[in-house]
């Protein structure tokens, strides 16, 4: 009776073990980043014209994708470029999809945005470097400084998100070195001088004592990294305005690049 029992059972375990085999579940493949709800809700954002929810969406997907997230790479520097009018970011979304996908479809119109951007944050600099190729160069290495300084920023946000689980839009960053200080108002600086009633006033330079500065006027002390653009970026949040803070220091100032650290500038 019991081998007969034996005998019975052993086929029917047999049948379960195939059974359950051939049933089994695959395991589930990654979700395309195209098929990502962040992605699809970006993109629907951007049909309705929503273009800051549209960059949070995308900017989530780069912030959660094993990948890199090329795809959302690219819409975020789109929107940078056409919408934010901000080359530089626009510029470092778009190097960063060339890097994750060098050899796609879109890659030589991707770079040709790139060039686009290039030259739109060059016409914002000062006397049009564009016209003079030493200039065209110092341009490109301003380029090539705050894009180092994105990167490093943006590790900086993935730290933070990883830490704290929130997702924050990338911002605009300040040419590193900078320190802003709020100078007390200057007291001017007078030579000695052998002729009565008549007074001589040194002259302005980092390495000697400042003019007299008007009541309430703003004085920004010049550090390594400084330019124009950068100080225009920080107090307007336009970097055109750098040729004002220039008009109102052509005193101390022998040309647009003449900056040199310790120097006293008027924040008109």
């Amino acid at each position: 009776m019991m081998r007969s029992s034996s005998r019975f059972l052993a086929p029917c375990l047999l049948g379960f073990v195939l059974l359950t085999g051939c049933n089994r579940l695959p395991d589930s493949e990654p979700v395309a980043e195209t098929s990502e709800p962040a992605y699809v809700e970006g993109k629907r954002l951007l049909r309705q014209g929503n273009e800051q929810g549209a960059l949070a969406s995308f900017t989530r997907v780069i912030g959660t994708r094993a990948d890199g997230a090329p795809e959302s790479h690219l819409e975020v520097g789109l929107l940078y470029q056409l919408e934010i009018k901000d080359p530089i970011i626009a510029i470092y979304h778009f190097r960063r999809y060339l890097e994750l996908k060098p050899n796609s479809a879109q890659a030589d119109l991707v770079r040709q945005r790139i060039d686009a951007a290039t030259r739109e944050f060059a016409r914002t600099l000062p006397a049009q470097p564009l016209e003079n190729q030493a200039r065209r160069n110092d341009m490109l290495d301003v380029v090539q400084r705050l894009q180092s300084e994105n990167t490093r920023l943006k590790d900086e946000i993935a730290t933070l998100r990883s830490n704290t689980g929130s997702v924050s839009v990338p911002v605009r960053p300040r040419t590193s070195g900078m320190a802003i200080t709020s100078a007390p108002e200057p007291t001017p600086t007078t030579a000695a001088n052998p002729t009565p009633g008549r007074t001589v006033t040194a002259p302005t330079r980092p390495d000697e004592a400042p003019a007299a500065r008007p009541a309430g006027q703003r004085v920004h002390t010049v550090v390594k990294g400084d330019t124009l653009y950068s100080l225009a970026r920080h107090y307007y949040s336009n970097s055109t305005r750098a040729k004002d803070i220039y008009a109102a220091n052509r005193g101390v100032m022998k040309s647009q690049n003449d900056l040199q650290i310790g120097m006293q500038l008027v924040i008109p």
